[in-house]
């Protein structure tokens, strides 16, 4: 399923009384703050490479952050119907990927692909392949499973909302590097997922939808002590 047409909590941490304390997010709890990332982060590059009118989006506060997510219905419920799965599927610990591909609606190019990288802190096992899963993103591309063997040292919560923090102001400068969108755009959200994930009948297979000799800027990431994430953004270069 296509993005609609284009128009003319995170988890608490305990105790203020020692806000320097470690603590420690559970595996649900840190599934959870990286599934409302990668929420955010949908909303955040719609509205900075202007794939929908500013005027419908609004602010909320969010990561000490005054935040930009869309206002339109069509928008927000396709954004929902990917966020419910999204939730399953992390703490389940499913997800290798989530991207975000933006693509001409006219040419029907790919422009500007967003990919989110997870890695799962747990003890190496027998690998498992992923496939790619799009909303009605399932291929299977025969890719490893990023596994991580060693875990990342405990931080505050504190700590881990500035680097999401710090990850938005990156996707927010990218604007001085990427190269203007023009012309009408939509967007499609892709999810590399074990092979043995169940897939909802209203999600389709898909293929990766590469940039062809894109330019690759690699920006900043974040870990919680279960889960890292890191981010690519790959550009088509205007002649």
């Amino acid at each position: 399923m296509s993005a609609p047409p284009k128009r003319s909590s995170s988890v608490r941490a305990g105790g203020d009384k020692d806000k320097s304390k470690v603590h420690k997010l559970s595996l649900k709890g840190s599934a959870k703050l990286v599934a409302e990332f990668f929420q955010y982060s949908i909303h955040t590059i719609l509205f900075q490479r202007g794939v929908y009118p500013a005027e419908d989006f609004s602010a909320v506060k969010k990561y000490g952050l005054n935040m930009l997510v869309s206002s339109d219905d069509q928008v927000r419920s396709y954004i929902r119907k990917i966020m419910s799965q999204l939730d399953k599927w992390m703490l389940g610990g499913k997800i290798s990927k989530l991207v975000i591909v933006i693509t001409d609606k006219d040419t029907g190019e790919h422009v500007e692909r967003w990919q989110f990288d997870v890695q799962i802190f747990k003890k190496a096992s027998s690998s498992s392949k992923s496939k790619t899963s799009t909303p009605i993103g399932d291929e299977n591309t025969g890719e490893e499973r990023p596994t991580a063997t060693e875990k990342e040292k405990d931080k505050t919560e504190a700590e881990i909302q500035q680097e999401i923090a710090a990850i938005f102001r990156q996707i927010t400068a990218s604007v001085t590097f990427l190269p203007q969108l023009s012309g009408n755009c939509t967007f499609n959200v892709l999810v590399y997922a074990d092979a043995d994930s169940e897939v909802p009948v209203e999600w389709g297979d898909s293929d990766a939808k590469e940039i062809k000799d894109a330019e690759k800027v690699q920006l900043r990431g974040f870990s919680t002590a279960n889960h890292k994430v890191e981010t690519l953004v790959s550009y088509r270069l205007v002649e």
